[in-house]
C-alpha cells in the first residue's frame, strides 16, 4: 500500500465497521496510520447523524470519534469543496467525490451503487470495501 494513500470512506462503510468485517478492517488501517481519511464538514456531520440515528447515542463513544476528527488523527480535513454534479441518482453522495478532489485522495470506498457506478473520477478510484482490501492491502 503506497505510504500516505488518501482514502474517502463512504458513510455506509464507516457506520458498517462498527458492526465488523472488511469495514472493520478498512477503519482499522486508519486508526493504525496506515491510510489517511479524508474528510469534509459534511461527511463528518453525516456519520455522526448516522450513528446518532442508528443508536449511538452514548456520549463517550461519540466524543471520542469527534475528537479523534477534530484532531486530525490520521487525516485531513477540507475546509472547501468544489461544488460537482457527478452523480445523477442521488445527487447527495457528490460530497464523497468532493472531498477526493478538494484532497488530492486517490480512492473513495463506497459500498454506494450510485457512486460505484461511477467507477473513476479524474484519477479518483471508487470501488467496494472488498476490493480495497484486495489490491491496496493484501497486495503489499
Amino acid at each position: 500500500m503506497p505510504n500516505n494513500l488518501r482514502v474517502v470512506i463512504d458513510t455506509n462503510v464507516f457506520i458498517s465497521s462498527f458492526f465488523g468485517g472488511i469495514p472493520r478492517d478498512i477503519i482499522n488501517l486508519w486508526k493504525d496510520g496506515e491510510i489517511v481519511l479524508c474528510l469534509s464538514q459534511s461527511i463528518v456531520e453525516e456519520y455522526i447523524n448516522v450513528l446518532s440515528r442508528l443508536g449511538l447515542k452514548e456520549k463517550e463513544e461519540l466524543f471520542k470519534l469527534r475528537r479523534l476528527f477534530a484532531e486530525g488523527y490520521n487525516s485531513v480535513f477540507a475546509a472547501h469543496t468544489p461544488k460537482l454534479k457527478v452523480v445523477k441518482n442521488d445527487p447527495d453522495d457528490n460530497k464523497f467525490i468532493e472531498c477526493a478532489v478538494a484532497l488530492d485522495s486517490q480512492v473513495i470506498v463506497s459500498g454506494d451503487k450510485h457512486l460505484r457506478e461511477i467507477k473513476k473520477y479524474i484519477n479518483i478510484e471508487i470501488i467496494s470495501p472488498r476490493e480495497f482490501i484486495e489490491r491496496f492491502v493484501r497486495n503489499r
